[in-house]
């Protein structure tokens, strides 16, 4: 059995010291051994410090404290951070200890190790007079302290280990040592059953190494060696039983124990740690912040040595890294053309001074010297080199002794570092094993190869895209899109033509494919609408072909992204190549499914078409079909394939792809989608998913409304909000299905909330169980694996087929609403055969399989009888042959004339024939004669040696037939994929129905059905009504003082004006009632309640939104830019139907320009497009212009002013929609709730008076009056709308055209004059 071992922590563990990994650039032609360097001072501390820490592990073998003769003692001096005043002697023997002592520290002196280990008195028993002794590594012991060697420990803390990073110090008394407790006990960990000594870099690297032949045969000797070493260490930590009470003790202890003498090259190493000096670490106390502070420098210190001593080195053997004699795999340098940074050239010279595995790591890295190489050696992962600096930096692991940069972690910390790593936009390649030191001897010996290391493969390339496993993955529910783009060729000449797009966006973790091809206007807009919806963590790019705008759209719309870029064509492939990869990859599924191996299906999911060449989609079918108008997309698709690729992900993605049709495919066509648009800037503005605070959803309207218990109802409700319906009877049968599930239903809908509350994220399990039935990658067969992954795989194939069942149950048991409700969505979904799939008898055949607890306990799979043929056939060619077996017992019986005649197994032996020895004379001269014991004789018969052969092979059958069980479950379970996805689908929309339905109980106020009317006619003008309408998001409790103050509001319809110009005060609340109006109308198309006590709506084809103030420098844009530009795409894109809420324009520009442009945006929304709309703004000369217009109301938010400190007015907001408009902004208000001085409020105030006399005066005269300023700025203003009113013009002859531009220029001339 194997021995217990200390948890690991993740860190570096250190290897064998015979076969030491840290070799692995030590390689050295020196013709006498010398000492290695010492390591930098503090790194480690010692094996068995004498001083108080935790014990080491008991079921480790003591480190001898003698050195070899041959090995030269190392000292260092002392390093001391504060005092460090000796030990107080041990307590002397015969003191009688009672319960005074129980939960105090102490140390016990080990006399047969020689060592102090420290514990704490748990209990004493006063029977016995013995105390409970409860070491640091949690082994118990009772102890008789008046006998025993101890000393008591006053105050405890943590024990010090090795000094890491940016860390600090909390000790005043701290003396270190350069060794460290856990780095040994990790060092024996990664021996055991560790096959990682077959590498040669295991050589002891201060022999002299001559020839190639004296390396290999090195290396099996020390192969050999260290496999006799790790017994030894097996048997060394065998724990024995104490006679005389039940407590388990360490041999240490044991009083005749004697530690079974290690191998010289062992003791050899073990020296090395014992005889440094040994640095005592006495009881600590707390320490002022100025000491943690010192302690910190010293940290800090001691890792800027490390890291120049590894940039010395770096200097001197890898000096082809320099930048200036870099080069590629074809020797370019950087600078020129093709320069290729993910490849490296290594000198010829190099490479012949590095043994067979260290020139094995190179041929990779130098391949990918844009990854970070998990290198599998036996049980471990280790990071070498440039590698090795990113693991002690990100993963906070130890660098190991030696002057190579290097550090690891052990196998079952994979799924941790690999991920964290790729969260922090790292590529990891993971090579891995996929040879045993046992297969390559044998390679050796059967085709006499000459290879001295295991074979090692890549085997995955992991990204933030291409994550499908992980903790921080399962705790996040948001989708995780790689997403390929790529655009047609544009003329620089005409940059305002438009655009057309592929592309193709990709969720690995739920083998969701959205794909599609979409025109664009010159700003890019469906892009950057898609690319802030979706927030792809990864991007692939064709190298040098997106334009420029492209490209500032997509570093806009994105978070820090991964971005890859793929050459064009050779590796982001165009169409037809992309289409030959696909119906390759297809046909292939497709004659696996003829042979009788996983069925691609058809379903829900996905339709197939076949035709001339392969098995397609039909949505990729539709593409091809589509020529021109899809080739972009399925280039997107190439794109992506060939990436996937390389991470051995795109036939496991092609075979069980969920594709979708990019539903914006076409953005111009609105009117033939089911869908609402919402840009980048509503969602950004409106703050649908993200806040504009610290970019969390907490704030948000998903946030708000998001009361799912599963991960994919969570994403399904997030794909809703961003695309709210359209079509009214769409809107209007989801409305009914949210109504269902409330009043009587509720209860029921409940239930079915918590019984999903129990389920995994069933969309990712399914995705990864149907991904382990391809062997390819880390599931590879020739993959060398030490973590039990069968089990693994078994563990979650069980929780996916309950997580089934549980969905089922679920189900039905919700299906008893169907009575009382005529909601035809839920009864499509909650029917069995129509949106629930019947799959009670794939789960009863699965269930009557094989007991499920007891294969998730064991590990293992029993199947029932009838379930796997192949194992019934092994089974039963068993029972034939053992029936045989015993049918010619019975003949032998009747042959030789007695019974008692019978089989025996001695040994190895079986089926031996027993005959008694007064039958020896009646024996056939065939019988072979085995054994034989006193009064009887063993025999074979040539019968029984036949049916033992057979026998043999039919039980090596029946073994790999229950090897392979699992994997035909899985493959049976995946050929019915599409009902296990559908199953998922319908669970995510009953539980995103359920959370509509209750998210109107965490409203403030009244709710309410909207009322959403029909376009029953093509001249009907669209409305919007709300009477007492609250915000979905606000709530009293968030406001301080007062409660949300709701509002009614009506816009275009029967009587009502289409625009409404909002003004008022400052803070007055203008903002918060447009952001209330749009998020209202997103929940009534969604198909939620509103917080409203009455809602009317004609449904909205588009929301467009303009507020805040904000800039994209990093593609050029001010933040007046970023408003007009906005601006400009919905002056181009607003229909009839569409919303636009307008905050403040202009306000970015001079009051003349600012106000100029303001009223003309707002002439062309009300007379040019008609559609509803909201513009709050300070310009009250707008609110002049418009009091007399019918189709633009007047507004504004009331308030109540009265005189303030130093002549400033007081404003108290009463956040209450009144009609007419404000006649100031009270902005020096404002200045006093900020905190302004008061003489600066005077000041402000004065001048705010002088300015409202000047405009007044202006406003009460006749023209004739006006002031000279006042009327050049009214020039200005006409001036202004006449050129845009030209520039419109779409025909224009150009005698006219030239006369009206003269005309403008002498007007332009005349003012510029003027001033």
């Amino acid at each position: 059995m194997a021995p217990s071992r200390r948890q690991s922590n993740g860190r570096s563990p250190l290897v064998n010291q015979q076969s030491q990994i840290t070799s692995f650039f030590s390689k050295k032609n020196s013709s006498s051994p010398s000492p290695s360097p010492p390591p930098p001072l503090a790194k480690h501390t010692s094996k068995l410090n004498p001083i108080p820490g935790p014990k080491p592990n008991p079921s480790r073998s003591p480190i001898p404290t003698t050195p070899s003769p041959g090995e030269p003692k190392l000292k260092k001096p002392l390093l001391v951070i504060g005092q460090s005043p000796a030990p107080t002697p041990s307590s002397p023997l015969n003191i009688t200890f009672g319960d005074e002592v129980v939960d105090k520290r102490l140390r016990v002196y080990w006399p047969l190790d020689k060592a102090w280990y420290e514990g704490v008195v748990k209990s004493f028993d006063k029977v016995s007079g013995k105390h409970l002794i409860q070491y640091d590594d949690s082994e118990e012991e009772e102890l008789d302290l008046g006998k025993e060697k101890i000393e008591w420990v006053e105050e405890t803390t943590g024990r010090f280990k090795r000094l890491r990073r940016g860390g600090s110090l909390g000790f005043k008394k701290v003396v270190i040592d350069d060794e460290d407790d856990d780095v040994a006990d990790s060092a024996n960990e990664k021996s055991d059953d560790d096959d990682s000594s077959d590498e040669d870099w295991g050589k002891n690297a201060e022999k002299e190494v001559s020839e190639d032949a004296d390396e290999e045969d090195m290396d099996l000797e020390d192969e050999k060696e260290e496999e006799e070493e790790l017994e030894e260490e097996e048997v060394g930590m065998k724990i024995s039983k104490r006679k005389g009470g039940g407590k388990t003790e360490s041999k240490k202890r044991k009083a005749n124990g004697v530690a079974k003498p290690e191998s010289g090259k062992k003791s050899k190493t073990s020296a090395n740690v014992s005889t440094k000096e040994e640095f005592k670490v006495p009881s600590v106390e707390p320490v002022k912040k100025i000491e943690t502070d010192k302690a910190s420098t010293a940290d800090k210190a001691l890792v800027v040595d490390e890291l120049e001593r590894f940039g010395k080195r770096e200097a001197e053997k890898l000096h082809f890294l320099g930048l200036e004699v870099r080069r590629d795999a074809n020797r370019k340098r950087p600078g020129d053309a093709n320069y290729n940074p993910k490849t490296l050239y290594l000198p010829p010279g190099f490479l012949k001074s590095l043994s067979g595995c260290q020139r094995q790591w190179w041929e990779f890295k130098s391949k990918h010297m844009d990854k970070v190489l998990f290198f599998k050696m036996g049980k471990f992962y280790e990071l070498f080199e440039m590698d090795a600096h990113i693991g002690a930096k990100e993963l906070n692991l130890q660098y190991m002794k030696g002057e190579q940069p290097h550090c690891g972690f052990p196998e079952k910390n994979f799924s941790m570092n690999v991920e964290k790593l790729a969260r922090k936009g790292y590529r990891v390649l993971v090579v891995e094993q996929t040879e045993t030191p046992e297969q390559l001897e044998l390679r050796r010996k059967e085709k006499g190869a000459k290879d001295k290391v295991v074979k090692r493969e890549i085997c995955a390339v992991v990204t933030r895209g291409t994550l499908t496993d992980g903790e921080m993955l399962s705790s996040n529910p948001d989708p995780s899109y790689l997403m390929a783009v790529t655009e047609s060729c544009q003329s620089s000449t005409n940059p305002n033509e438009k655009r057309v797009f592929g592309m193709c966006a990709v969720d690995v973790a739920t083998s969701r494919i959205i794909i599609g091809q979409f025109e664009d206007d010159s700003e890019c807009s469906a892009l950057c609408c898609l690319l802030a919806e979706l927030r792809p963590v990864e991007i692939i790019k064709p190298t040098n072909l997106l334009s420029l705008e492209t490209e500032r759209a997509m570093l806009r719309h994105t978070r820090t992204p991964l971005v890859n870029e793929l050459v064009p064509t050779a590796e982001f492939w165009d169409a037809d190549k992309t289409v030959h990869e696909v119906k390759t990859i297809y046909k292939c599924i497709n004659d696996q499914s003829a042979a009788g191996s996983v069925d691609v299906g058809t379903g829900a999911a996905n339709t197939y078409e076949d035709d001339e060449l392969g098995f397609l989609p039909a949505i990729l079918s539709s593409l091809l079909r589509a020529g021109v108008n899809g080739s972009l997309a399925l280039s997107a698709l190439g794109g992506t394939l060939y990436y996937l690729k390389q991470a051995f992900l795109d036939v496991t993605l092609l075979r069980f792809a969920k594709f979708e049709l990019l539903p914006s495919s076409g953005f111009s066509s609105i009117a033939q989608t089911p869908y609402m648009l919402l840009d980048a800037a509503a969602l950004e503005n409106l703050e649908i998913f993200e806040n504009s605070g610290n970019g969390d959803s907490s704030g948000t309207l998903y946030a708000q409304v998001n009361h799912c218990v599963t991960a994919f109802g969570k994403r399904l409700l997030r794909t809703w909000l961003a695309r709210p319906l359209y079509h009214t009877d769409l809107i209007k049968e989801r409305q009914d299905a949210v109504a269902g599930l409330k009043g009587e239903s509720l209860s029921y809908a409940l239930e079915f909330r918590k019984a999903l509350s129990r389920l995994p994220d069933m969309e990712r399990l399914l995705a990864r169980i149907f991904a382990s039935s391809e062997a390819n990658g880390r599931n590879a067969h020739t993959v060398v694996l030490y973590e039990d992954a069968a089990k693994k795989q078994l563990q979650q194939f069980i929780s996916a087929l309950r997580g089934c069942e549980l969905m089922v149950q679920a189900c039905s048991s919700l299906s008893v609403i169907l009575k009382n409700v005529e909601s035809t969505q839920l009864h499509h979904l909650l029917t069995t055969g129509k949106g629930l799939p019947n799959i009670n008898s794939i789960l009863k055949h699965f269930k009557d399989a094989f007991d499920w607890v007891d294969a998730n306990n064991s590990g293992r799979i029993i199947p029932h009888k009838g379930v796997d043929l192949e194992y019934d056939s092994a089974c039963g060619r068993v029972k034939e042959i053992e029936s045989s077996l015993t049918k010619h017992l019975k003949e032998q019986q009747k042959l030789l004339g007695d019974s008692s005649i019978t089989y025996v197994t001695i040994g190895k032996d079986s089926y031996l024939l027993e005959v008694p020895e007064s039958l020896r004379g009646s024996v056939p001269r065939d019988y072979e004669l085995c054994s034989s014991k006193k009064g009887f004789f063993r025999y074979w018969t040539p019968s029984i040696k036949k049916f033992l052969g057979e026998l043999s092979l039919a039980e090596s059958e029946k073994e790999t037939a229950f090897k392979n069980i699992l994997l035909r479950l899985i493959g049976r379970f995946c050929e019915d994929h599409n009902k296990w996805r559908q199953l998922v689908s319908t669970t995510a929309e009953l539980d995103v129905l359920i959370s509509l339905a209750i998210a109107s109980d965490f409203y403030e106020g009244p709710t309410c059905r909207p009322c959403v009317l029909g376009s029953s006619c093509s001249n009907e003008v669209p409305c919007f009504s709300a009477k007492g309408l609250g915000h979905p998001i606000l709530r009293s409790d968030s406001l301080g003082k007062g409660a949300f103050v709701p509002n009614d509001i009506s816009i275009a319809g029967s009587g009502h004006a289409s625009f409404i110009l909002l003004t008022g005060p400052n803070m007055g609340g203008k903002s918060t009632l447009l952001r209330q109006v749009c998020l209202a109308v997103i929940l009534a198309q969604v198909g939620a309640d509103v917080p409203a006590e009455q809602f009317e709506l004609s449904p909205v084809d588009r929301i467009f939104v303009r507020m805040g103030s904000k800039d994209h420098i990093m593609a050029g844009q001010s933040t007046f830019l970023t408003e007009l530009s906005e601006t400009a795409l919905m002056l181009s894109s607003a229909t009839q139907h569409s919303l636009v809420a307008l905050d403040e324009l202009g306000r970015g520009t001079s009051t003349s320009d600012g106000q100029a442009i303001a009223e003309s945006v707002l002439e062309h929304f009300v007379h040019k497009v008609q559609c509803r709309g909201m513009f709050s703004t300070h310009y009250h000369r707008l609110a002049v212009d418009y009091r007399n217009n019918s189709k633009v109301s007047l507004c504004h938010m009331a308030c109540q002013v009265g005189n303030g400190v130093a002549g400033a007015e007081e404003v108290t907001f009463l956040y209450r929609l009144t009609p007419g408009a404000c006649p100031k902004s009270y902005g020096v208000n404002v200045a006093r709730i900020a905190g302004l001085p008061d003489s600066v409020l005077r000041t402000a105030a004065s001048k705010s008076r002088e300015f409202e006399a000047v405009y007044g005066k202006h406003r009460s005269k006749g023209s004739e009056d006006k002031l000279p300023m006042q009327s050049s700025l009214d020039e200005m203003v006409v001036f202004i709308r006449e050129l845009i009113s030209l520039t419109r013009l779409k025909t224009c002859e150009e005698g006219t055209c030239i006369r009206s531009l003269t005309q403008l220029q002498q007007r332009a001339r005349m003012l510029l004059h003027q001033h």
